[in-house]
C-alpha cells in the first residue's frame, strides 16, 4: 500500500454563529489542504498509468472541482443561522457566498471534504487523510482509521 499526497491552497472567509471569540466576527483565512490518498500502484506495463497509484492530475481536478473552485475567495456561513440573512445581503451586493448547513470550523470542513472527496475516487483508491491548516500554526486531521 503507498500514500500519495497532494497540497492545495485556497483563500476563504468564514464567521462562526454564537462563538464567544473573535472568531464570530468575519474574517479570512489563507488555508492549506493536505490530501493524502492510498492504494496499490498499477501494475500493467499496457496502462498509461502504470506504476501509478492514481495520477496527480486527476486528484488536483478531483479536489479542485469539490473543494478547491467552490470555496476560493468566498465567505463561508451556517445557512442554519441568521447568517443566512447576511449571507443573503452579501449575494444580493454581488459577493461569491457559500451556505453551509453547519459551523464552519475546520473540523467540520474537514468532514464535510472527507465526504466529498471520497465519492469521487476511483475504486480503488481510499481517501487516507485530510489535514487542514487554517493558519500557519493551526490545523485539524481527518484520518480515517479514526472513523
Amino acid at each position: 500500500m503507498i500514500r500519495l499526497t497532494k497540497i492545495f491552497t485556497f483563500e476563504t472567509a468564514h464567521a462562526l454563529w454564537g462563538y464567544d471569540g473573535k472568531c464570530k466576527n468575519i474574517h479570512g483565512h489563507s488555508y492549506k489542504l493536505y490530501v493524502t490518498v492510498k492504494g496499490e500502484p498499477c501494475n500493467d506495463i499496457h496502462h498509461v498509468k502504470n506504476g501509478m497509484v492514481m495520477d496527480f492530475g486527476d486528484l488536483k481536478s478531483i479536489v479542485k472541482k469539490l473543494i478547491i473552485n467552490p470555496l476560493d475567495h468566498a465567505i463561508i456561513l451556517n445557512a442554519q443561522t441568521e447568517h443566512k440573512k447576511l449571507g443573503e445581503q452579501l449575494q444580493n451586493q454581488g459577493h461569491k457566498v457559500i451556505f453551509m448547513n453547519y459551523q464552519p470550523t475546520c473540523e467540520n470542513m474537514l468532514m464535510d471534504f472527507a465526504d466529498k472527496i471520497q465519492l469521487e475516487l476511483p475504486e480503488n483508491i481510499i481517501l487516507a487523510k485530510l489535514k487542514l491548516y487554517e493558519t500557519e500554526t493551526s490545523y485539524g486531521e481527518w484520518i480515517r482509521e479514526d472513523q
